[in-house]
């Protein structure tokens, strides 16, 4: 008798005991399995709270997936990115640890991330010694993009594989939309465009072989120099002999190089600067050419740009206006997603 009440007594105190734990305490044996974009299958923890995320880029897709008050680490990239900031003020309060090639990983220790996500192999190794989790994400075609999309999902948990399914089915759209309206379109009436990384370096180019290169071709473009990858130094000599019928530039400066080229004695002979065919690329919570979750308006904007005369109904504004509000409810106004457009910063 006196046994099974000393039993009894144990169970309700062990009971107890298990209430008073704290929840991730509870959970700490239930994990599951992601795959990496490596193939590399991962275990974490089923209920993620606590994510790191060291790649500038991701950080707008766990932003676009409902994700964000999970980051307990981000880049500097991004808590400088005034359009993150306007759709996510909290960001500020998020610690910037890395500048996408070092990690301060001391600090990273003390914040605890169940998750880090990143693309830099190096800074994987770092962290594993660390005795961190690490899933790597990276792309560089629309392919790419939608897994890494489905990996930072499967992290997050909760609404983001919802969430995921509904981006990709909208990007897939966007892109059968513009294929189907510039099938017909013969190769050579196709415009030879030159992307130009940065406004801080005009002969840093990306070539066919990157991202930029595939929305280039879904929109009906040719990449002036298709055999390049991303972030190529190219010669003065070169870019004449590719003689681009439109050039785009990307990132910061973008304006200021767009009219030094416009200006620029050198450029005068390329048939874009000849038609005024010189353009900055919108930028919003990134940049929307390069690794962004935002390639779904891009392949949009770019085929107007392209083929304004097929594109004529396709409203640029009304469309980022929507994006914004269905992915990161927020109401964008006529005015900001203008400035989206032009690649600036928010209007005050």
């Amino acid at each position: 008798m006196l046994r099974n009440t000393l039993k009894k007594g144990l169970i309700a105190l062990s009971f107890a005991a298990f209430l008073s734990l704290p929840a991730y305490a509870k959970n700490v044996q239930e994990v599951k399995i992601v795959q990496d974009v490596k193939g590399n299958q991962i275990e974490i923890p089923t209920q993620v709270t606590r994510v790191a995320d060291l790649w500038h880029a991701n950080n707008q897709i766990v932003l676009l997936l409902g994700g964000a008050d999970k980051l307990v680490a981000t880049t500097d990239v991004i808590q400088k990115n005034p359009w993150f900031g306007e759709v996510y003020p909290n960001i500020k309060n998020v610690p910037a640890l890395t500048n996408g090639q070092t990690v301060q990983m001391e600090e990273l220790l003390q914040r605890n991330p169940q998750v880090a996500l990143l693309s830099n192999a190096k800074m994987l190794d770092e962290l594993k010694q660390a005795g961190l989790t690490g899933v790597l994400v990276s792309f560089q075609n629309f392919d790419g993009l939608k897994k890494t999309v489905k990996i930072t999902a499967d992290v997050l948990g909760d609404n983001a594989p919802k969430i995921a399914q509904e981006y990709i089915q909208e990007l897939e759209g966007n892109i059968a939309f513009v294929e189907a309206r510039t099938k017909d379109v013969k190769e050579q009436d196709k415009p030879s465009v030159l992307h130009i990384s940065s406004g801080s370096n005009q002969l840093k180019i990306d070539g066919g072989k990157s991202i930029i290169g595939d929305w280039v071709n879904k929109a009906g473009g040719r990449n002036a120099f298709p055999d390049q990858a991303n972030l190529v130094e190219v010669s003065m000599e070169d870019v004449l002999k590719a003689n681009p019928d439109v050039i785009i530039v990307g990132s910061t400066d973008a304006q200021a190089s767009v009219d030094k080229i416009l200006q620029d004695a050198n450029w005068q002979g390329v048939n874009a600067v000849k038609n005024k065919r010189v353009f900055v690329n919108p930028t919003g919570t990134f940049p929307w050419d390069r690794y962004s979750a935002e390639e779904a308006l891009q392949v949009l904007w770019a085929a107007k740009l392209f083929h304004p005369n097929l594109f004529k109904d396709v409203d640029m504004v009304a469309k980022t206006q929507a994006f914004y509000k269905k992915y990161y409810n927020y109401a964008l106004s006529k005015e900001n997603a203008e400035q989206i457009l032009q690649g600036l910063p928010p209007l005050k």
